[in-house]
């Protein structure tokens, strides 16, 4: 059974509907219980907004030394495998310098131009975010607001897309407001849902943003699901689904990321990737991609 936010209780409709993203927001029966013994809703709603943690756990990825797992499959128009790049590499860090090591590799079809340049978008996109050429030194995980210029500035646009899912992206038209789920008018376009489950042994408050019937073909953001642990807030998983039409450019994009304890910080181990990318001029690009990191040091 599920209680709506705005019925089961007289003091939370007294705390909860000032603001009007809680309006329509449903919740089971044990989180009925749970806001009825004191659970705040207001600050919970402000930690799924203002999260900065997703981000910093693949920030703190450049820390530490880990072996990882790389899969990434382009496929043709019937989703028939036409390049591939199957890898385990390892990264070693030692004084605050990062480098990493290629231990197996295999790759087929034109992964590769014949000019050894990556071939694909979303192998570009897969290097930039997980590889590391020659040594890196100077790496934090703190996650700040600088501005940024040029190349530099589309991938932050491009940072803020698949890590902050949920957040107004500043400088990309008919995508960077409507990505913003929490405020009007697109707010009233979600429903929004909150349970409390167990997740692989983990108590877990699970936020769940899905848009409206009549508004799916409108936004970007098909669905924002969140595992938070109970016990500390920390977001051990996530999964979310974004796509969007225009006459130059279309997508849809599925990722889901697990994540754990590295000592007191977070870090991905485990990440799936489905894409459909296609760009006006250029040819359709369908990928995905499988990254599981292990032996962190």
């Amino acid at each position: 059974m599920v209680g709506c936010l705005l019925f089961f209780s007289d003091n939370a409709n007294a705390q909860l509907t000032s603001d009007k993203i809680y309006q329509g927001i449903t919740f089971d029966d044990v989180m009925i219980k749970e806001v009825r013994k004191g659970f705040d809703v207001n600050l919970f709603i402000d930690r799924v907004k203002n999260d900065t943690t997703f981000y910093k756990a693949f920030k703190t990825l450049r820390l530490h030394s880990f072996t990882m797992y790389n899969d990434i499959e382009i496929v043709d128009k019937r989703d028939a495998i036409k390049a591939s790049y199957n890898s385990l590499t390892k990264q070693i860090v030692q004084h605050n310098c990062r480098n990493m090591l290629v231990e197996k590799e295999k790759i087929t079809g034109d992964y590769f131009t014949k000019k050894k340049e990556l071939n694909y978008y979303t192998a570009k996109l897969y290097e930039h975010l997980f590889f590391t050429k020659g040594t890196v030194c100077g790496a934090n995980n703190i996650v700040g607001n600088a501005k940024q210029k040029g190349s530099a500035k589309y991938e932050e646009q491009l940072r803020l897309l698949i890590f902050n899912p949920g957040k107004r992206i500043a400088g990309i038209p008919g995508i960077g407001d409507n990505v913003a789920i929490f405020e009007e008018p697109f707010r009233n376009k979600y429903d929004f849902k909150l349970s409390k489950q167990d997740y692989f042994g983990d108590s877990c408050y699970v936020f769940n943003a899905i848009p409206k019937k009549e508004y799916t073909d409108e936004v970007v953001i098909n669905e924002l699901k969140t595992w938070f642990r109970a016990s500390d807030y920390a977001i051990i998983a996530r999964d979310y689904s974004l796509s969007y039409k225009t006459f130059f450019y279309d997508f849809n994009v599925v990722m889901k990321v697990k994540l754990k304890n590295m000592g007191t910080n977070l870090v991905p181990y485990d990440i799936q990737y489905k894409g459909n990318w296609h760009v006006f001029t250029k040819s359709r690009e369908k990928a995905s991609f499988t990254s599981i990191f292990t032996d962190f040091e």
